[in-house]
């Protein structure tokens, strides 16, 4: 199994990291994919990779929240994190007009630049998006053809979102959003409508513990090591062997991130 979003440089996960990764590893996980949300925290998923060879792997970009810090200076850095080959894509950026930590003007100005970047270098997208389809859309769909690929990390949205991501050839990635009884009841009736080749799975660790894990964890703290519950819980609602899902979501991870199998 391939998580495709850990936020592992999250300081709920200084004391204990090499438990958490040693604990991934005996759930069956084969990679990790390390997200960066800011220049800084890129850099810190960077060393991270670096630490642990052939296992984490990661990203770089500004997230929505941060897009007021995409000046000049940390584009300049982006661009020199971009030519490291521990950095499988471009990323998390996208768009946030839920909470507007950075404004739509802001926002919108950080991700085309990252599209740019991820055109420019040939590298994946590992997108965000909240609240923001339709201009999410009309932003990403000039890019689209000249990308290698590019996944709406964490997707929580409608059928009619899921289905306009899907035509626009977009992977999808499925956290423990799913497991929640309160928000993401409707993802287990739209989960099915997902290709083999275009769904990828992820906890957003240390965020979104599944809430229907039995027994629940004493910590909140969610952790790569119950990425097997979300699995599961996806292939359920697809009427899908695990197995199967668990093969198909890591070739198709394997194959977006252009990990060694």
């Amino acid at each position: 199994m391939i998580d495709i979003g850990v936020n592992l440089t999250n300081s709920r996960f200084d004391k204990d990291l090499p438990i958490v990764l040693e604990q991934a590893k005996q759930a069956g996980l084969s990679s990790l994919i390390v997200t960066g949300t800011n220049i800084v925290e890129s850099e810190q998923a960077l060393t991270l990779s670096k630490s642990y060879p052939d296992f984490l792997y990661c990203t770089a970009g500004i997230h929505p929240h941060d897009a007021s810090s995409m000046d000049q200076q940390a584009i300049i850095k982006l661009r020199e994190l971009l030519t490291q080959p521990e950095i499988k894509a471009v990323g998390e950026c996208g768009l946030d007009f839920n909470r507007n930590y950075s404004t739509p003007f802001e926002q919108e100005n950080a991700f085309i630049t990252q599209l740019e970047l991820a055109v420019e270098f040939q590298l994946p997208v590992f997108m965000h998006e909240r609240d923001a389809s339709s201009k999410f859309i009309e932003l990403v769909s000039p890019y689209i053809k000249q990308l290698p690929s590019a996944v709406v990390h964490c997707f929580t949205g409608t059928q009619a979102e899921l289905e306009q991501y899907l035509a626009l050839d977009l992977h999808i990635g499925i956290t423990g959003w799913i497991c929640d009884e309160r928000r993401g009841q409707h993802l287990l009736d739209i989960v099915k409508m997902i290709p083999d080749n275009r769904l990828m799975i992820e906890t957003d660790s240390p965020y979104l513990l599944p809430r229907s894990m039995r027994p629940k964890p004493k910590s909140s703290r969610n952790e790569p090591k119950y990425l097997p519950y979300i699995a599961k819980t996806i292939a359920e609602a697809r009427q899908q062997d695990l197995q199967s899902l668990i093969m198909n979501t890591q070739k198709t991870s394997n194959t977006f991130f252009n990990l060694t199998p």
